[in-house]
């Protein structure tokens, strides 16, 4: 294992190493084996998009701080105690997030930063394919690391201008798009199909734990002051980024590895079993056309209901903590820090949902039946958060679990085991160079979605977020509807099967083939 084929091209091969790699067989006096390689890819990619999570995080964390605005009219509290209390827990907030239209331009932030994010996320799989996956992650890191910093130096330098905020958060939203294409390649180089299940539903539990982190980190350091609320997530990004110049091999081509030995290559009625071909194997045939990746049975359905589900997903990501901040929970509200902590146990619920969900999926050999079934249980959990979340904190918790897990599972299984499915989808004749199009048309149209939420709850939210709640169930609710026809055609193969009626021809991949 880890062993180079030839030795004359053994010099060549070393210089490609990440320098820590090289380091690492310096001083271990012995090449690393290729499940080392393995174990490396997982533990550096899953930093990596923590860290991309976490600083992501941190705006949602400080939207408080910066408009300490009046909670929901409608909560049975008397005017003069809100305003009390509030004016003791959130502080006077920082100009021009701290007058009428503070959440409107709060919105706009997020919009502005999910809106090139998604555009740029349609460019990154195409940039990545045609350069060094670790530097164009490492660039990627860095500069998100160091906008993210900027935004936070506004503190200090005491700026009040709101395009400041607006061009530094569009910035940083396009070097965040480099993230997700990158780690999905970079997987897909090391991980045969076949361990896609358990591999993914695990690794993909770094959305939440970024969530978790970031939520922890911003919350802890928004009491010196919100500033470094932003820049300390910032500068361990791009430690990180370091960390992944240094350590992140790319494919097994790069450190020498000899991939036939372990398995990871290995072919099925002409079909690859690997989640993503390495750019080296032209003879799998030329990377898929954004049009002809759109007409793959499947993709279209799931790229709509990921926009729906991701709308929801997101609009908790950004606005969570500022709403448990102006809602009273058992008649009294909680602190910024309080409320960025309490916040966390929807991500907690979210690392359950998604691995729930791809076993759930992977046993049931059901993509859509799963997702369309998280989706709709998602519309009553939230019902019963909005309404009764607000009795007690056991009550709080318990549903803020119920509904982590319900959003984020259907969301998890799409961006991942889905996409996988369909970038390897039989219609393409065993041409495996379709993942990356269809991660990015996937996950990007789920991205303009998740650019529209938090910018409407900016704008609902200052009316009622009673209101706010219907936009969520009614976004869960089309969700679902996009996935009927996928959902009709699993259960009739379902049917099909348990009546013995089934040949034994049909694939099984997870995602019906014909709809």
């Amino acid at each position: 294992m880890g062993s180079i084929s030839e030795p004359n091209n053994q010099s060549n091969k070393r210089n490609t190493k990440p320098l820590g790699v090289r380091f690492l067989e310096y001083t271990t006096k012995s090449n690393i084996s290729f499940k080392s390689h393995q174990a490396i890819v997982l533990i550096v990619t899953f930093l990596a998009y923590t860290s991309y999570h976490a600083s992501r995080k941190t705006t949602s964390i400080i939207k408080s701080a910066l408009d300490p605005q009046m909670p929901d009219e409608t909560q049975s509290v008397s005017f003069w105690r809100r305003s009390s209390a509030l004016s003791w827990v959130l502080g006077s907030g920082w100009a021009p997030f701290d007058g009428s239209n503070g959440t409107v331009l709060l919105g706009d932030l997020d919009l502005a930063f999910l809106f090139v994010y998604a555009v740029g996320m349609f460019f990154s799989g195409h940039v990545g394919d045609r350069m060094n996956l670790r530097i164009f992650l490492t660039i990627g890191m860095v500069g998100t690391g160091l906008f993210t910093s900027l935004f936070g130096v506004g503190y200090w330098a005491n700026i009040h201008v709101f395009y400041y905020y607006l061009i530094i958060q569009m910035i940083a939203g396009l070097f965040q798009s480099t993230g997700w294409p990158s780690v999905v390649a970079v997987v897909g180089n090391w991980f045969g199909k076949r361990k896609r299940g358990l591999i993914m539903g695990v690794w993909n539990a770094h959305t939440s734990i970024g969530n978790i982190s970031g939520s922890l980190i911003a919350s802890y350091f928004l009491k010196y002051g919100w500033g470094w609320s932003m820049v300390v997530p910032g500068l361990m990004m791009v430690v990180v980024g370091v960390i992944v110049f240094m350590f992140l091999p790319v494919d097994p081509e790069s450190v020498g590895a000899n991939r036939d030995e372990d398995g990871l290559r290995t072919r099925k009625e002409g079909i690859t079993e690997h989640l993503l071909s390495s750019n080296t194997d032209k003879e799998k045939g030329s990377a898929v056309g954004f049009i002809e990746a759109w007409k793959i049975p499947g993709v279209a359905p799931f790229a709509f209901c990921l926009f729906f589900a991701k709308l929801v997903a997101y609009t908790f990501l950004y606005w969570l903590p500022f709403y448990i901040s102006h809602t009273a929970i058992n008649g009294e509200y909680l602190s910024n820090t309080a409320a960025g902590n309490l916040s966390t146990l929807f991500d907690v619920g979210g690392v359950v949902g998604g691995i729930l969900a791809g076993h759930i999926s992977d046993r049931l050999d059901a993509r859509a039946i799963t997702a369309a079934s998280f989706t709709y249980c998602a519309i009553p959990a939230l019902y019963l958060y909005h309404s009764y979340g607000h009795i007690s904190m056991s009550i709080n918790i318990i549903l803020m679990l119920v509904i982590g897990m319900f959003v984020n599972g259907p969301y998890a299984l799409i961006t991942t085991a889905v996409s996988a499915d369909l970038g390897t989808h039989r219609s393409l004749k065993g041409n495996s160079r379709a993942l990356a199009t269809v991660t990015a048309i996937i996950d990007g149209t789920g991205s303009i979605g998740a650019a529209i939420g938090p910018v409407l709850t900016g704008y609902i939210s200052t009316q009622s977020w009673s209101a706010v709640f219907t936009m969520l169930m009614l976004s869960a609710f089309v969700a679902g509807l996009f996935l009927t026809k996928l959902v009709v055609a699993e259960v009739a193969v379902k049917c099909q099967d348990s009546q013995g009626g089934s040949t034994g021809g049909t694939p099984r991949s997870g995602v019906v083939e014909e709809v």
